[in-house]
């Protein structure tokens, strides 16, 4: 027996009714790193308090629970970006934002928003860099220079309400697909709009759909890569959080072009709130009739499985996140053939990344013209970014192609920190552009048009969308040291030159962090890096060595100074660190003096004191025993 599906129209009337009929909303942020800092004991005080107050509150909208006039609707959302901020509280339709709210604040909050309508000044924005303070958050700096296209809803609709998601129009699109287009038409309106991969490898979107169309199969899948595994990167996670239907409707959009009736959405385990509200979609999509048979009246059929996967990073790769459905161990497969004619259990698949299944329904509903006025003419759109590091604001972006590391770190990311979190407007070294598969950007390249065709031409790549700022005191062969070591890891270890490759680049840059280093060690990591990124199988191991590569091109120098001069410019290497005692710290008290087993410190009684470099052996003793930090360098 069918189920009755539910009419969007009616839906959206009846919710907006809700909606219009409410005094005011506060919509806290409860992406995961907003509840990871309380926000939902935020959550239970605004509610606890407001009916304290003898106010009409309510925590849904859904219609069983009838009508809310005159009420105040308290309800999460998903991730609203600004991360630094966080726990974040919106005021609606006032559209105030409230930061770093914690639970005694909010009594006062209630009585200085509801009672005297008025924001409460102390939880607003204050901008550092002009202690200008922002009351609305279109006003504040890190979103006024963003185009939120994908993550508008994200931060606003309440993430587990079907009827919210359908009043901002969900499912339109995905009804215009079913009943008023065909496959062909779907493809060529996706290849129309230059919408290309958001997983890392940028291939246009409606290409790979095209190419899995054209397959003779009386089965075809469709899946949904939720496996963001880069380290600093939440862009998925975040979209899965709040706004999971817009995933679904992606999905069954892209079954509809290409002639699926199944689909997976491939989450890692590690996300268990992206995970919990993604079923929870599914689960009420099925019950409105919206997944399952005869959609729309169409009498195509589409149904999903949310699968945990084990948080392997290659399993991002699309043959082994196939292999990993399939049971088996998440190891890439040679291509070709390649999923699109023979992917999951050997039948022609899509794999597209989060982001870009998010972005699918709002080309479809709106038009890929309209969609093309953002972006570049290779590059068309928005691209999320995870904005973390040596960085003022800190927090998930979105921008259009062809925005600037400039803009991106120093008007929205309010610019560089020193290591004790303050403003340091000289202080930007560089940023790790696309993850472990990406490499640093250093100043010359601020002002290049960020695009997945002018960041591959320097030899980085935009990746799924992770940006770390690094300041002058970070060490750039720690920097390539630690991606290193995490793609050494996570090598399924199925093709040598990945397995040993990366394993013997690890033991190269300890050579060179530890003093060990000579020329031949420089260029024999070069030459591996090379050797590696040519023979590996997958692209993780194909861009393996992006770090290492885009750390000796652009930071020459630094490399050499470790290997020739025995030292670490930045202080970090300890190996290859000079030992100091700081003047304006050292006090004379003579106890290092007093401890060094190798008479290498000398100095006067109340005078700064000073260490051979020659005769230290680097110990460590007289640090521990100073009192006053002003050795380093041991």
């Amino acid at each position: 027996m069918l189920k009755q599906q539910i009419d969007l129209n009616t839906v959206k009337k009846e919710y907006q009714e809700k909606a219009d009929a409410l005094k005011q909303r506060l919509i806290i942020c409860a992406g995961t790193g907003c509840v990871a800092n309380g926000a939902m004991d935020v959550y239970e005080a605004l509610v606890d308090e407001l009916k304290r107050q003898d106010l009409n509150v309510t925590v849904s909208l859904q219609k069983e629970n009838g009508k809310a006039e005159d009420g105040y609707y308290v309800s999460p959302s998903g991730c609203q970006g600004f991360c630094q901020a966080g726990p974040l509280v919106t005021v609606q339709p006032q559209g105030w934002l409230y930061v770093k709210v914690k639970p005694e604040d909010v009594a006062e909050l209630v009585k200085e928003t509801f009672v005297r309508n008025q924001p409460l000044e102390r939880l607003l924005y204050k901008n550092p860099a002009d202690d200008k303070i922002y009351a609305k958050q279109e006003e504040i700096p890190f979103y006024r220079g963003q185009n939120r296209y994908v993550l508008g809803d994200c931060g606003l609709i309440h993430p587990e309400d079907l009827d919210e998601y359908i009043a901002k129009d969900g499912y339109l699109a995905a009804k215009k697909a079913y009943t008023e287009m065909t496959s062909q038409e779907i493809c060529d309106t996706m290849i129309a709009s230059g919408l290309r991969g958001r997983g890392g490898g940028g291939f246009p979107t409606g290409k790979k759909w095209a190419f899995t169309l054209v397959e003779e199969s009386e089965k075809k899948y469709v899946i949904c890569n939720g496996d963001e595994g880069d380290p600093g990167a939440f862009m998925d996670r975040s979209l899965m959080e709040g706004n999971p239907h817009r995933i679904i409707e992606g999905m069954m959009i892209t079954a509809r072009a290409i002639g699926a009736d199944e689909g997976y959405v491939y989450v890692r385990a590690e996300y268990p709130l992206a995970v919990q509200r993604i079923q929870r979609a599914v689960k009420d999509a099925e019950a409105a009739g919206l997944l399952g048979d005869d959609i729309f009246g169409s009498g195509y059929s589409f149904r999903l499985v949310v699968m945990e996967g084990a948080g392997a990073f290659v399993c991002g790769e699309e043959t082994a996140l196939i292999a990993s459905i399939e049971g088996l161990r998440g190891m890439p497969r040679p291509k070709p053939p390649f999923p699109a004619q023979s992917g999951l259990w050997g039948k022609p698949t899509v794999i597209n990344n989060v982001e870009t299944l998010a972005t699918v329904p709002m080309i479809i509903h709106q038009g890929f013209e309209t969609y093309r006025k953002l972006g570049t003419e290779g590059s068309p759109g928005t691209k999320t970014f995870a904005l973390t590091g040596h960085v003022v604001n800190t927090g998930l972006i979105e921008v259009p192609f062809g925005a600037t590391l400039r803009e991106i770190i120093f008007d929205i990311g309010g610019g560089v920190t020193d290591n004790m979190d303050n403003p340091d407007p000289n202080g930007f070294k560089a940023v790790q552009i696309g993850g472990p598969s990406g490499g640093c950007l250093t100043e010359e390249f601020l002002d290049l048009p960020l695009d997945f065709d002018s960041v591959r031409n320097i030899g980085a790549m935009v990746g799924s969308g992770g940006l770390v700022v690094m300041n002058r005191s970070t060490c750039m062969i720690q920097v390539a040291h630690f991606f290193m070591q995490f793609t050494q890891n996570e090598s399924c270890g199925k093709c040598v030159p990945c397995r040993e490759g990366t394993k013997q680049m690890l033991v190269l840059l300890e050579d060179i962090m530890e003093g060990r280093a000579d020329q031949g060690t420089l260029d024999l990591l070069d030459d591996l890096a090379q050797a590696v990124l040519l023979g590996s199988l997958c692209g993780l191991g194909k861009t393996a060595p992006n770090p290492v590569l885009s750390t000796l091109k652009h930071f020459r120098a630094e490399c050499e100074a470790h290997i020739f001069d025995k030292r670490c410019p930045t202080g970090q290497c300890k190996a290859l660190a000079i030992p100091e005692i700081l003047a304006d710290k050292c006090k004379g008290c003579t106890a290092c003096i007093r401890k060094c087993p190798v008479d290498a410190i000398t100095g006067e009684r109340k005078q700064p004191h000073v260490i051979d470099p020659e005769l230290c052996v680097k110990c460590g003793t007289c640090a521990q025993v100073c009192k006053f930090n002003a050795i380093v360098g041991v």
